[in-house]
């Protein structure tokens, strides 16, 4: 007997099925969220959001496997990422969160 699986991936906004969803995380009053959306409809919630994230103020960065988020890109703008990403033949989107999978491509090619 064979058996397929079928990965099936849902904007959780709109309930939209597309290759190109990511997922992203926030924080508000301590409560942590996990929300998957395609490019433009993380560019309305960081739209939404940029002006209290202008106001607030840093205190430190989630840690995901050992090492802070901006480590791998050794601080290059997403510009920079996506650059170097088409220079390398990598797929990336032209907006929108630049995806682990090309941070990490990057921290090891440097």
């Amino acid at each position: 007997m064979a058996q397929k699986i079928v990965t099936v991936y849902t904007d959780d906004l709109t309930g939209a099925e597309s290759n190109e969803v990511q997922t992203h995380t926030f924080s508000l009053d301590g409560v942590h969220y996990e929300i998957d959306l395609v490019s433009d409809n993380y560019d309305k919630l960081f739209e939404a959001l940029e002006p209290f994230i202008a106001g607030g103020r840093k205190v430190g960065r989630t840690k995901r496997e050992g090492r802070s988020r901006n480590q791998a890109s050794d601080g290059l703008s997403a510009e920079e990422l996506r650059a170097w990403a088409r220079e390398n033949d990598l797929q990336v989107n032209e907006r929108g969160r630049v995806p682990a999978s090309i941070r990490e491509a990057y921290a090891k090619a440097h």
